[in-house]
């Protein structure tokens, strides 16, 4: 197996395996009515019942080459993904749930989605403009792309708080990697996280509880794949974090929001290690 998708419950702790791959996939998210995940693979979108696990291929038309930035509207009746078939660099188009023809939402490139706001009007996103990866919001018929940060090295995954007060993201400044949050105007802003790890991809929990989030060792460089990493859960409005499982994996383990929607768990993908341990 090249990985495994798995889920993690928090009351106990426990690490199930869903579905043993033979092929890598990444970034899981969970349907909104807990049936189901949505995970990439190979350029693909792929759907994977709970309840009878099997990777079912989700039709995205002509576009076939998917990142790991994808992700459902809070309805639950569309999807937003990110893929570079048509232009070479990634764009962001949302589609409906269940399939179908994508639609874009901004000419501005390369972007990777990452966010969709609480009433489902805004999606956030990490573009990289002048030379400087920045998020980005941009309302979800289309329109102006509104910029909401600077003087950062690299931001990226930037994901809405339930109630729609803040945006959380990971931002690089001074060769340090941290978690931020600040207001979908850009105000606000707030670093949350000071300690040695490198820490990326912040996910708030749908009950507005609990922040999750990965943490590379020190001195780690960008979000690689194949690194023994920790999954942590901080308390929704910061503070004191707790390690909850370490992982070989990085780059595809929880690039994406992955709560159940009920926040009893989360979803994630881990890879063998050399030894052949998980």
């Amino acid at each position: 197996m090249r990985c495994q998708i798995c889920t993690y419950a928090l009351g106990s702790g426990k690490v199930t395996t869903v579905l043993g791959c033979a092929e890598i996939y990444e970034a899981p998210n969970w349907s909104r009515d807990g049936a189901h995940l949505l995970v990439n693979g190979g350029g693909r979108l792929f759907r994977l019942p709970l309840d009878r696990p099997r990777l079912e291929p989700v039709d995205t038309g002509a576009l076939t080459q998917l990142n790991n930035d994808h992700g459902l509207s809070p309805d639950g009746r569309m999807l937003a993904i990110s893929d570079k078939t048509e232009h070479g660099q990634s764009a962001v188009y949302v589609l409906p749930a269940a399939g179908g023809t994508p639609r874009p939402v901004t000419p501005a490139r390369p972007s990777y989605w990452h966010g969709w706001s609480p009433d489902g009007a805004t999606l956030a996103y990490v573009g990289r403009r002048d030379g400087c990866f920045d998020i980005c919001t941009c309302p979800v018929a289309g329109g102006r792309e509104t910029r909401l940060t600077s003087g950062f090295d690299h931001c990226d995954g930037p994901d809405y708080t339930p109630d729609g007060q803040w945006i959380w993201f990971n931002a690089e400044r001074g060769g340090r990697v941290d978690l931020w949050r600040m207001h979908p105007d850009g105000s606000g802003l707030s670093q949350m996280t000071d300690d040695a790890t490198v820490n990326w991809f912040p996910h708030p929990s749908p009950d507005g509880k609990h922040l999750l989030y990965l943490a590379f060792p020190p001195r780690t460089q960008g979000h690689p794949f194949g690194k023994e990493v920790t999954l942590r859960l901080m308390p929704a409005g910061g503070g004191p974090a707790r390690d909850l499982v370490g992982i070989f994996g990085g780059q595809g383990s929880i690039n994406v929001p992955c709560w159940a929607p009920d926040s009893r768990a989360f979803a994630f993908v881990r890879y063998p290690r050399s030894d052949g341990g998980w």
